[in-house]
């Protein structure tokens, strides 16, 4: 079976998938400030042929990545995401982390600010854990490691268009209760693939984090199809 390969998201690390019993899993670190120099770096790094699981911001990489090399990706699994060209609104918020950041304030901090998206109402009020450890992230990515992702959120293009050229096998992950990336964002995506299936959980952005055992257990049954649909390839 291919190497699974995880993507966490912007101040996000590999506590996103703790959980998930995805152990033997590889998982990079975004640190590039352009989309271009992550795809590069991702592909000198990786294996020859991967099965790669992108959340929000990793998942937008891992597009970019399928797209650059689509003989590599022998699977996709886009959880939390949106394909499509940043807002306006969206850039002016990156800009003002960007600011802040260079003001002395730390990723704890902003990742602080907007608790409630990611993790929701109801997580926010009766899972501390899950906010301690979201916090966490923040402090373990740090202040240069937020800033180049805050970059690659400003280098982002429109994708959607493009995903018809994605020929992997896709898994599309949403969240019932995401309001950053909500569920209409990823049907969008699986609309333009031409080998993609949506599923949705119960849960807001940080879907691996809230959800770790329903996330893993549909992430591996997809692997076992991966595998016996290219075994079955080869008999033939």
């Amino acid at each position: 079976m291919p190497t699974l390969v995880l993507l966490a998201g912007m101040n996000c690390t590999a506590d996103l998938w703790a959980d998930a019993g995805l152990d033997r899993a590889v998982q990079p670190v975004l640190d590039r400030p352009a989309i271009s120099l992550q795809v590069t770096a991702l592909l000198a790094s990786l294996p020859e042929r991967f099965v790669l699981v992108g959340h929000s911001l990793g998942a937008i990489v891992a597009m970019n990545v399928a797209l650059a090399a689509p003989e590599r990706v022998a699977g996709l699994c886009l959880v939390s995401t949106n394909a499509k060209a940043p807002t306006d609104a969206q850039r002016a918020a990156w800009q003002e982390w960007l600011d802040a950041l260079d003001a002395g304030t730390d990723a704890r901090e902003l990742q602080s600010r907007i608790l409630p998206a990611l993790l929701g109402a109801d997580a926010v009020r009766d899972r501390p854990d899950l906010i301690e450890r979201t916090l966490a992230m923040g402090t373990a990515t740090g202040t240069a490691r937020l800033r180049a992702q805050l970059q690659l959120q400003l280098d982002r293009g429109d994708l959607l268009g493009l995903l018809p050229q994605v020929s992997a096998p896709t898994l599309v992950v949403s969240g019932l209760d995401d309001v950053i990336t909500p569920p209409h964002f990823h049907t969008e995506i699986v609309t333009q693939m031409p080998d993609a299936r949506l599923v949705s959980l119960d849960a807001g952005h940080l879907l691996p984090l809230e959800r770790p055992q329903a996330f893993g257990s549909l992430l591996r049954s997809w692997q076992t199809q991966l595998a016996d649909a290219a075994a079955g390839a080869s008999r033939r």
